[in-house]
């Protein structure tokens, strides 16, 4: 591996508006390296990326390539000089093929689709890919659909990937091969920016770390040189205590708290988003939901809410059954609900916290003296959800769109303890959360299921399923397929679950 930087960015500074998101930002890669950039949310990691890609220009400093300065106004200057980039959000044409997705935007004029097509077939092949050039997009897997836009950079002769949470909607299988892909790409001489917030993969797939805090490099350091704690400390200039995972006690898990029996959702000319699911959650536990996105947890959380009244099944929540109640009446009967997308369905931005703190409770005649709103009450109760769930906020008349994402978040976990009875549903509670954040909501959880509330877990991080739940529900288009104790799992077994296959099956054991 040389020493001479392939790529190096010097002296980056940007500015949107009056937030500073890089402050004289440097660091480089070498040919054949993998540098991974780490910081919490706000950090700057993904807009040094984007001026790298020349999706933002900066307002000051250079990229260097090979120490040849660079003038990068756009992605086509970018590709011209062999940098892709993955990002976590796809741009594919689900109605059209692998190949039309690959080649749009790098072809012209008449295209011969039977050598296009073998083309990438042998592209794929190079890298171990298990892709059908004429497939459609959406036919795809997520893991495949992901497949294809690394291959979309690697037609355009890509020397540098930057990956975005690359592993974010795959399996554990699927995150595997991506570093084996990772560490084939490097061998041939390329390079990799992994952007991540998963230390156990920084520590497998990187040569060295750039840590960002509030726009600037706090450190840059060998992998070899350092650990996931020195890390952490780094990234957000304060100790975190280590989550205690629940201790399963089956003696104190036995009154169910919400029974769900044959329930199914389908809507009209399209496969079910649920079939046949039952299961039992229990006073005093978090049962966690596995599985790829996009395989029925959202309609999960919807019906169990009462936004799919067209469900069939049976729903008890204690010993009523709330089959045919409104979303109001599930409210009242003790249900809270955090969702996965908090600025469509948790808060309206342009209200303020107070506003936001009585969202789903306005009615309620505790918030009303003669019509009008009990304004300092109001106001009390959301002072004290601030200072309970320490969020970082100018107090209860700061808008909600003011906010930072981790901070949105623990004020929604903190109204919908403070508003729900015995059940509370988390759906992705800590997706794009920086650590703190995530210890933060984390420990609110296990507060929540000491006090014996049931608690059910929707999460495609393996890990905050495996630290937080006492039994693992595996969730694999619409339909269950199993439900287990945490300690009856394995990475690779919930892996092969997530993927559809019963191990079972596979070794014919029954």
């Amino acid at each position: 591996m040389s020493d001479q930087p392939f790529f190096e960015l010097k002296g980056i500074t940007k500015i949107f508006s009056k937030v500073i998101a890089n402050k004289d930002v440097s660091f480089s890669i070498r040919r054949g390296e993998v540098v991974a950039l780490l910081g919490e949310n706000g950090a700057g990691k993904s807009t040094c990326m984007k001026i790298l890609y020349g999706l933002y220009g900066s307002d000051e400093g250079d990229i260097f390539k090979d120490g040849v300065i660079q003038h990068i106004h756009s992605p086509k200057d970018a590709m011209a000089q062999g940098v892709g980039m993955i990002q976590q959000h796809f741009s594919l044409v689900a109605a059209h093929s692998v190949t039309e997705n690959i080649i749009l935007g790098a072809e012209k004029g008449r295209i011969d689709w039977v050598a296009k097509h073998e083309e990438i077939r042998n592209l794929a092949k190079k890298y171990s890919f298990d892709i059908e050039p004429e497939a459609l997009i959406r036919d795809l897997t997520v893991g495949e659909q992901q497949k294809v836009e690394i291959l979309k950079a690697l037609y355009r002769n890509s020397e540098l990937l930057i990956m975005d949470e690359p592993t974010a909607v795959l399996t554990p299988q699927e995150a595997w091969k991506l570093m084996l892909f990772i560490h084939e790409f490097v061998k041939q001489g390329n390079s990799v920016f992994f952007i991540t917030h998963k230390m156990k993969e920084v520590m497998e797939v990187a040569d060295r770390i750039v840590v960002m805090r509030n726009g600037k490099v706090y450190g840059n350091v060998l992998k070899t040189e350092t650990n996931e704690r020195m890390l952490s400390n780094m990234m957000i200039d304060r100790k975190l205590a280590e989550i205690q995972a629940p201790v399963y006690e089956e003696s104190e898990i036995n009154t169910p708290c919400l029974t769900v029996s044959h329930l199914s959702l389908q809507h009209k000319g399209e496969h079910p988003k649920l079939e046949d699911v039952s299961f039992t959650l229990h006073h005093g536990e978090i049962l966690g939901v596995a599985g790829v996105s996009g395989n029925g947890q959202n309609e999960l959380c919807m019906t169990l809410c009462g936004a799919s009244p067209e469900a069939t099944g049976t729903i008890v929540l204690g010993d009523t059954d709330i089959s045919g109640y409104s979303i109001r009446q599930r409210i009242d009967a003790g249900i809270g609900y955090v969702p996965s997308d908090r600025h469509r369905y948790g808060m309206v931005m342009d209200m303020s916290l107070a506003e936001n703190m009585l969202l789903k409770t306005s009615y309620r005649t505790n918030w009303t003296r003669f019509g009008l709103l009990k304004k300092q009450k109001i106001q009390q109760n959301a002072n004290k959800i601030i200072a309970e769930f320490d969020v970082k906020a100018t107090g209860p008349d700061a808008l909600g769109k003011e906010l930072s994402g981790g901070n949105q978040q623990k004020y929604i976990v903190g109204r919908e303890i403070a508003h729900c009875g015995d059940m509370i549903i988390f759906d992705q509670p800590t997706r794009g959360l920086d650590l703190g954040a995530i210890f933060n909501v984390h420990s609110s959880i296990i507060a929540q299921r000491k006090e014996g509330k049931g608690i059910l877990l929707i999460s495609t991080e393996l890990s905050e399923i495996f630290t937080l739940s006492d039994r693992i529900l595996v969730l694999y288009k619409g339909r269950v397929l199993g439900i287990f104790k945490r300690d009856e799992l394995t990475t690779e077994t919930i892996g092969l679950l997530m993927a559809g296959y019963d191990p079972k099956e596979q070794t014919g054991e029954r």
